[in-house]
């Protein structure tokens, strides 16, 4: 029974708590104590969709992996120690950093505007086979090679197919928080418009708001 699978579904304050044992019989105090530590990060957002706990024990580590689904956006948190209840208190820590480090971003981005750029998107006319040979015959030697060489096509090295998700610009911002992402796509929730949400060397945000043209 010890290695037996495990799962209980918990009601929240709105929201289920559902707890999974890994090789490991979790026990009601186990259970009880996740549960006290979760409730605990209510006092961080009030938007608390659903929380999976997972608990495994591998030899003499003890881990907790804890997703936690806030509106549209999933945190993730992990933590190993030699004791399940201490994996408890370092996985849930995490969960509670990352809210606390959205938060503090959220007040600059309210205290300084993110600044909008105007980005006119031209669709460009492929060359034809007969442009390319009249550019071929204006070069020669090395600078036909370059030539060539700029007119091939970048190479697409990987492809991901993701749902364009309606979100506020807050929203957007703490799944860049929470993803460390270098950019976000994403439908303005009050506009309708495409925005895309990047990520500045200065350490602050910026919006592009593309218009075709």
């Amino acid at each position: 029974m010890t290695k037996k699978e495990t799962a209980q579904a918990f009601a929240g304050e709105g929201y289920n708590i559902e707890i999974t044992g890994r090789h490991v019989l979790v026990t009601d105090a186990m259970k009880d104590y996740a549960i006290e530590k979760i409730s605990k990060i209510e006092r961080f957002t009030d938007r608390i969709l659903d929380v999976v706990v997972t608990m495994d024990i591998q030899k003499l580590e003890h881990r907790v992996d804890i997703v936690m689904k806030v509106n549209n956006l999933k945190i993730r948190s992990s933590a190993t120690s030699s004791d399940m209840y201490v994996s408890i208190d370092m996985a849930v820590a995490k969960i509670e950093k990352q809210l606390l480090r959205y938060k503090r971003r959220l007040q600059d981005h309210h205290a300084r505007p993110v600044k909008e750029v105007d980005m006119t998107v031209n669709v460009i006319r492929p060359h034809q086979n007969d442009d390319l040979n009249e550019i071929n015959d204006m070069i020669e030697g090395e600078n036909k090679k370059r030539m060539e060489e700029s007119l091939k096509p970048h190479e697409v090295v990987s492809q991901e197919r993701k749902v364009l998700k309606t979100i506020t610009l807050d929203e957007a911002i703490m799944k860049m928080e929470l993803s460390q992402d270098a950019f976000i796509v994403y439908q303005d929730e009050v506009t309708h418009k495409i925005h895309i949400l990047y990520r500045r060397d200065d350490g602050n945000y910026g919006l592009i708001e593309p218009k075709i043209g």
